[in-house]
């Protein structure tokens, strides 16, 4: 048991998902950062890097349709990566591991609405007496206290008692398995591009991606390169239609 693993898990999954900075929420929940941050805690930042870049493939394209989650990523990412980086399993089987906690997280952000409408409730009891501090209090104090709850103790309790579990089965595992999970983890990341391109289906569009596409098989250009083109592609579109409207 590493409590000090546990506590840090607990820790990066509720800054991940805590309300109070609403710009700051996607990116901290991202499974770049979060493989950022275990990189840090275990010393090997390439490592931790190349498995939350990969998680975070899965759910490139995903879309709160009306605040709605359809998978939380920041808790698939908080408890494969270190899974996987004490046990030395690959991004790819990373990735299957992590896809079914990401379910799991949408039950949890479940109970955080279902608790939140007690708050509004009691805000609105509060409006009516005219207490602005108590209304602060109902839409950011308490449900801050909920989700710290619902985020970091289920995360230390998983990562306290049932990450060794889970290191212990797949050092079990025969070898023809580990594999299936590679391969199954290779094919998810697909899937967020898919809804990419579902995303930006459009035909005028559609160029655009083709072009980063086949400048990164063909020309052999790598994403800091490919990145600098695309901010320079898309500047000029924009100074072009700028200077159309003008």
């Amino acid at each position: 048991m590493d409590v000090g693993l546990a506590l840090f898990s607990g820790f990066v999954y509720w800054l991940s998902s805590c309300k109070v900075g609403y710009t700051l929420e996607s990116s901290l929940g991202s499974g770049l950062f979060i493989g950022f941050m275990f990189g840090l805690f275990f010393g090997d930042m390439i490592t931790g890097l190349a498995l939350g870049a990969s998680i975070q493939l899965v759910y490139l394209g995903m879309i709160s349709t009306g605040g709605n989650m359809p998978a939380d990523n920041a808790l698939a990412a908080v408890i494969a990566i270190p899974i996987a980086m004490k046990s030395g399993l690959d991004a790819n089987a990373a990735v299957a591991l992590a896809v079914p906690f990401g379910v799991l997280g949408v039950f949890l952000d479940q109970l955080r609405r279902t608790s939140n409408s007690i708050w509004v409730r009691k805000a609105d009891e509060l409006a009516q007496k005219g207490d602005i501090k108590g209304i602060f209090k109902c839409a950011y104090i308490y449900p801050e206290i909920v989700i710290f709850f619902l985020r970091f103790v289920p995360v230390f309790l998983i990562s306290l008692l049932g990450t060794d579990s889970v290191i212990s089965l797949i050092e079990s595992l025969p070898e023809f398995i580990i594999t299936g999970f590679s391969v199954a983890g290779g094919i998810l990341p697909a899937m967020g591009f898919a809804i990419i391109l579902i995303t930006i289906g459009k035909p005028k569009l559609l160029p655009y991606f083709f072009i980063g596409f086949f400048a990164v098989q063909y020309l052999g250009l790598n994403n800091m390169a490919t990145a600098i083109f695309g901010t320079c592609l898309a500047l000029l579109v924009i100074f072009e239609k700028s200077k159309k409207e003008a």
